[in-house]
């Protein structure tokens, strides 16, 4: 009987395949990815490390596994004490392993759960705890016809609004959300608000939103933000900083794109007397021949 529960839990083992996240860095500096399981779910073999510009990492993840992943930019080790820290997305360890850390924001985050309802892999990037660095996961391979790129390509942190800006030096290196710049209740869905029927679309949360129309911009923006793919069948790409070849290439493997567009051309904040128009952080020579080439099959 040992013997044949034995044989029983390896064939299940074998049975359950495992996903692979290939981490890439297409940004123009240095960034520290960080991984943190959800509660109760074991730790990946690998919580942060670093990725050079261009460098890719792929991580095998289990097929049960939820959790979540984010960039950490402006990284430094303390010359005397050695502590590791970061001025975006820091996860307190002290070291480049976060240990079981999560992301101090404003930071984009992507969040997994594999193998969830419906025998689907659900995820998402959520922005609800601000904005630090551009952030595209794309399904490799996977099935569904929810199984489509999301994230933000947009470089919001020059665009953010005044009152959510996070500067060091001169330069904003992350844009918060509503929540943690003000924290009233109704930016944060909680007391009164705490449910979709009250916690409604802000002009903060709609900044984020026309942006990057298919992430999480408030807690309840759950319609046009999750995403599914059939458990076991994709591989997942997460891009920082997404390249225009990786977004060509998505948009010729993923015509239908979910009826929601993952770029937003034109976007106009509203909101404290000020409006801002943005444009993708792309040479217009790009910009206009993406445009002319793919937008409409993109959209």
């Amino acid at each position: 009987m040992a013997a044949l529960f034995a044989l029983l839990s390896i064939s299940i083992f074998l049975g359950a395949k495992s996903a692979t996240f290939r981490v890439t860095n297409n940004c123009q500096y240095t960034t520290w990815p960080g991984m943190l399981s959800n509660a109760g779910v074991a730790p990946l073999a690998t919580t942060g490390f670093q990725l050079q510009p261009g460098e890719t990492r792929a991580i095998d993840v289990p097929p049960s596994w939820s959790g979540r992943v984010w960039a950490r930019s402006l990284c430094t080790s303390d010359p005397t004490s050695g502590r590791f820290s970061c001025a975006t997305g820091d996860c307190g360890s002290g070291a480049i392993e976060c240990g079981g850390g999560g992301a101090a924001p404003p930071v984009t985050l992507v969040e997994f759960t594999l193998n969830g309802a419906g025998n689907n892999d659900f995820y998402d990037v959520s922005l609800v705890d601000g904005y630090n660095i551009p952030l595209v996961v794309f399904p490799q391979g996977g099935s569904g016809p929810n199984c489509v790129p999301t994230g933000c390509v947009a470089e919001l942190n020059e665009q953010c609004p005044e009152g959510l800006k996070v500067v060091s030096g001169r330069q904003t290196v992350a844009c918060k959300s509503a929540c943690e710049a003000f924290n009233d209740p109704k930016y944060c869905c909680s007391g009164a608000y705490g449910n979709p029927n009250t916690c409604r679309p802000t002009s903060y949360s709609q900044f984020f939103k026309n942006a990057c129309p298919r992430a999480y911009s408030y807690a309840y923006d759950d319609a046009t933000s999750t995403f599914t793919c059939a458990a076991g069948k994709a591989e997942y790409l997460l891009s920082f900083c997404p390249s225009t070849s990786s977004l060509r290439q998505s948009s010729e493997n993923n015509p239908q794109a979910a009826g929601v567009p993952l770029i937003n051309y034109t976007m106009t904040f509203s909101g404290n007397g000020y409006s801002t128009h943005y444009l993708p952080s792309y040479p217009f020579n790009i910009f206009f021949s993406l445009a002319l080439s793919w937008l409409s099959t993109f959209l």
